[in-house]
């Protein structure tokens, strides 16, 4: 029934209904021009978050790489350390006659006159401890 009364309806012509429907018209401009820069900020502020957050996780990434490798390092660090300290002892030990003769005797077979060389095997625990 509504429709049929809206048919007989007459539309007013006047300035002030002019006014309303030109307000009206720039009224869903300005929506449409709201919601394309509501748009394209929140598409910018998703670019821009995406950017961010990938930045984030690959400095993470490399971060945990680079302390991964610091360790090794570091582990590396205390073999040569240790290493050396045995080269800087074994100087010493090579400073003294009798050591150099021990080892000349050890591994070169040398002996002095009237000396005899016996070569033993080493046990278990000597190949270990060495």
């Amino acid at each position: 029934m509504s429709a049929i009364r809206k048919k007989g309806v007459a539309t007013i012509d006047n300035q002030y209904t002019q006014q309303r429907e030109t307000a009206g018209i720039a009224e869903t401009r300005r929506r449409k021009l709201l919601i394309r820069r509501l748009a394209v900020f929140t598409a910018f502020a998703l670019v821009v978050s995406y950017m961010m957050i990938s930045m984030m996780l690959s400095q993470t990434s490399a971060l945990a790489q680079k302390q991964a490798e610091k360790e090794k390092l570091d582990k590396k660090m205390e073999e040569l350390k240790k290493q050396e300290e045995e080269l800087k002892e074994e100087v010493v030990k090579l400073n003294d006659d009798e050591y150099i003769a021990k080892l000349a005797r050890r591994d070169y077979f040398l002996s002095e006159d009237g000396e005899i060389i016996f070569n033993l095997p080493k046990d278990e625990k000597e190949k270990k401890s060495e």
